[in-house]
């Protein structure tokens, strides 16, 4: 079993937030794959489907994004899945709007959700790093990150969601370079 995990602050104050982006990709991936509704389980959403052929539980964390790791810990520990098996979608201000890395361990580059994550699973676990950009000034980051993404966005933000959902089979399978790679060419595919 895996756990698919996706980052955000709860409340519909939040929902269109480029902080909410990995809220938003498993939103894409619980309607892609008839997932149940996401119900109240492990501090936070979660839900099940069968993904590639794997059962993956997707959870979205309630606890606000500086306690995630209370959430995340807690659905790992008692489904017993291990630190290689949980995928963390989440913001990525360091990477142009639409693009995606996939990445195994390292440090939490100052976002507030995986250095939760990071206290209480160690840092192994795999990273879906979702571009947001940046808004060019350091300044300005806490209002950027909270702010809602532009109407002018929605293109490129509703083809990566597609393709991130299309393209979830290979990250259940454990093919974290495959996925990048096809996620790479259905964006270049769709002209962003």
């Amino acid at each position: 079993m895996l756990l698919f995990v996706g980052l955000g602050n709860p409340g519909r104050d939040y929902a269109k937030n480029r902080h909410n982006i990995g809220f938003m990709a498993i939103d894409r991936i619980a309607r892609d794959y008839s997932a149940p509704p996401l119900r109240q389980k492990h501090q936070g959403l979660a839900s099940e489907a069968l993904i590639g052929g794997e059962r993956v539980l997707l959870l979205e964390p309630q606890t606000y994004m500086n306690e995630s790791g209370r959430s995340v810990s807690e659905a790992a520990r008692f489904l017993k899945i291990p630190v290689n098996n949980v995928v963390v979608f989440h913001d990525e201000l360091d990477l142009p709007p639409g693009k995606v890395r996939v990445k195994t361990g390292g440090g939490s580059a100052g976002h507030n959700g995986l250095k939760s994550i990071t206290a209480h699973l160690g840092p192994d676990y795999r990273r879906v790093r979702l571009g947001i950009g940046h808004p060019g000034d350091k300044a300005l980051v806490t209002h950027y990150v909270l702010g809602d993404f532009a109407k002018s966005e929605a293109g490129w933000l509703d083809e990566l969601m597609h393709v991130v959902a299309a393209n979830a089979p290979l990250l259940a399978k454990g093919e974290d370079d495959g996925f990048q790679t096809k996620i790479f060419k259905d964006m270049s595919a769709a002209g962003f």
